[in-house]
């Protein structure tokens, strides 16, 4: 999806912003004089708006501060030696002081906002009977999907859908039953609105808020309607289907693949990503394009015979998986291989002796490599006891097999730091999986099996597919998000899955040791940003999450 025209009259935007929680930090100023009185009632103009409210998902998505809170202080990931929001990812004191917390819950408000206002100006800004609706239907799906992320972090907190003007100096705490029932209707009148495809690649479809609001019910407990949404986009006449390939999902010359449902779209011109832009955003932070390719990399150009280049990345050592996940598929399952990197090629012109250029130099098993085959290779080997102690916690969080998924070879220099891959939000083997949960819950275990063994036939290796079948009698709650793991590891939706399954405390302690040490029952809310409980003047009324100082 093109931005560049919210670029140019971004500043437009700013008068809808959230400011409740600004305190003193915003000065307004306008210098051209326009107003969103005389933008916004025009069909141009509202582009305009529709166009910003799309913008504010990549402050989440490719992002590290949305893969620290939606996929780190899981089961599945730990802290790599490169990790900055620990306190995230094992709990270290958690507070609301959380600089990626802050962040995510002002620019949320600041979208929802937006959303609020142009739902409110819709029918004065002379759209088409035939675009109306369409519009209405994109802010709809947006609201919700932002409060979405803003209730399942932080619970009943701020909630309004009404736009506001000026700073507002109160907040309050809303139901997250009142918070849900928002998101409903949003939703719903979502997918009665919205077409099955919009010209600009990015914007949300009918089957993109079929499957978002599929996954809303699933949250929720309603499982009839979860499965019956689900059934509406598998059944649907979209086009959907899942890649012959799990590794080819990857490929940055897929990136339009037929199984992404909703995506966060980055341009291959890096500049319309927005990596610094003072004007749209009155903080002067940086968006940027995708930098997921940085955060899940091992630290491997200072080994023997390996230098720094673009096809294996620039490697940040943010995150690690735990050995739980790496022991989550099993040898018949090819989404290992096509999930993680275990091999690095000498690269580097100073080699050990006897190393070509094209070796193996640094090898990274989840398996356990007997002492006397490693003594006889030239090469660096990194198995389970290196990187691993007996009891799961980690040894060695530099060296590990690394998440490869978000990679990119396309970045035009081997310290390039944004990435045009874009964001897979909702894949159609979510869908599945959606639909395989709610099939279970209502009883029905051989339908559920049925679904699960589509997403996993795919997974399998060559001639192993009949291994890979699954019989009625495995599917459980826990294997659905083993499963999950399998096939979504790294997608910014783990710490949701867990929390909404009333997992989270129960498999963090089992299975992420690292994580384990410091987290408590109220961890399945995150704090509320600091600077918010500054602001206000309600301080008695609208209060810190229980648990946090």
């Amino acid at each position: 999806m093109n931005l560049s025209i919210v670029k140019k009259t971004g500043l437009l935007a700013l008068s809808l912003l959230t400011l409740f929680s600004c305190k003193d930090v915003l000065e307004e100023y306008n210098p051209s004089g326009l107003t969103a009185e005389t933008v916004y009632t025009t069909p141009e103009g509202f582009e305009t708006l529709v166009n910003a409210a799309y913008t504010y998902q990549r402050w989440w998505y490719g992002k590290e501060e949305g893969y620290n809170i939606a996929e780190t202080g899981t089961d599945i990931w730990t802290s790599g030696s490169g990790e900055v929001y620990r306190d995230l990812t094992q709990y270290l004191n958690l507070q609301g002081s959380n600089a990626a917390l802050t962040s995510e819950w002002r620019e949320f408000y600041a979208a929802i906002n937006l959303c609020n206002g142009g739902i409110s100006r819709i029918d004065k800004a002379g759209l088409s009977a035939a675009l109306r609706p369409v519009r209405e239907g994109e802010l709809r799906f947006l609201r919700a999907f932002y409060y979405w992320h803003i209730v399942e972090t932080w619970g009943g907190v701020h909630f309004t859908t009404q736009e506001t003007n000026g700073i507002v100096a109160t907040a309050n705490r809303t139901s997250v039953e009142t918070i849900y029932n928002q998101i409903f209707e949003d939703l719903k009148i979502a997918v009665a609105n919205l077409p099955a495809t919009q010209p600009q690649y990015g914007k949300v479809t009918k089957g993109a808020a079929q499957a978002f609001l599929a996954r809303m019910y699933l949250t929720r407990g309603m499982n009839k309607e979860a499965l019956e949404m689900a059934q509406a986009v598998l059944t649907g006449n979209y086009g959907y289907k899942l890649e012959a390939s799990y590794a080819d999902l990857w490929k940055m010359s897929n990136m339009k693949t037929k199984e992404a449902i909703y995506v966060v779209d980055y341009s291959v011109n890096l500049a319309i990503n927005d990596l610094v832009n003072t004007t749209f955003n009155p903080y002067g932070h940086s968006r940027g394009s995708n930098n997921g390719h940085l955060l899940f990399l091992m630290k491997y150009d200072d080994r023997p015979g390996m230098t720094r280049d673009i096809a294996n990345g620039r490697p940040f050592n943010r995150y690690m998986p735990t050995r739980f996940l790496l022991d989550l598929y099993s040898d018949e399952d090819a989404r290992y291989e096509g999930s993680f990197q275990q091999v690095w090629f000498a690269n580097a012109t100073s080699r050990p002796a006897g190393m070509n250029l094209g070796d193996t130099a640094v090898y990274c098993t989840k398996k356990e490599i007997p002492d006397a085959f490693e003594a006889t290779r030239k090469y660096q080997t990194y198995d389970r006891s290196k990187i691993y102690n007996a009891n799961g916690t980690v040894k060695d969080n530099l060296r590990y097999p690394t998440l490869s998924k978000f990679m990119d070879p396309t970045r035009a220099s081997l310290n390039e730091a944004q990435s045009a891959r874009d964001v897979f939000v909702i894949r159609l083997a979510e869908v599945y999986l959606i639909a395989a949960e709610a099939q279970m819950k209502l009883g029905n275990l051989q339908a559920a099996a049925d679904y699960i063994n589509t997403v996993r036939s795919r997974a399998a290796k060559p001639g192993k597919a009949a291994a890979m079948q699954i019989a009625s009698a495995q599917v459980t709650l826990d294997f659905i998000l083993d499963e999950r793991a399998r096939e979504l590891a790294g997608e910014q939706i783990r710490w949701f899955d867990l929390k909404r399954t009333g997992k989270l405390l129960e498999r963090v302690r089992a299975d992420a040791p690292d994580n384990a040490v410091n987290i408590v029952d109220y961890h399945v809310l995150r704090p509320i940003p600091q600077t918010q409980l500054d602001a206000i003047t309600n301080k008695t009324e609208f209060t810190q999450n229980q648990g946090y100082q």
